[in-house]
């Protein structure tokens, strides 16, 4: 997962990119085989450990999802950490510090 959180002003753009096949379960592999389903179903971000953020998604995100979000109220050197939960139990977290634009 690559992250970055850019602050101007009050508000903090947060950019992110989770690295994840996020297969639909509809896909047939070369061998006309389904694919079986692997997505992520939920995403969590917070801002020193208190939540700002929670998403829950389905089959028709892309694979590699990139997402940007904006929160007010980060100073900088402040932390955010971003986390996914898949429907194979497989979870994931990434954190960065808010740095001045």
């Amino acid at each position: 997962m690559k992250m970055r959180a850019k602050l101007t002003g009050d508000v903090t753009e947060v950019k992110v990119i989770i690295n994840h096949p996020m297969e639909t379960g509809r896909r047939k592999d070369d061998a006309g085989q389904l694919i079986p389903a692997y997505f992520i179903q939920l995403v969590t971000a917070t801002l020193n450990d208190q939540p700002v953020l929670e998403m829950q998604w389905g089959t028709g995100i892309s694979k590699n999802p990139y997402l940007t979000f904006h929160l007010k109220g980060a100073k900088a050197g402040d932390k955010i950490t971003v986390t996914w939960h898949d429907n194979l139990g497989k979870t994931a977290s990434g954190e960065t510090a808010v740095v001045p634009a």
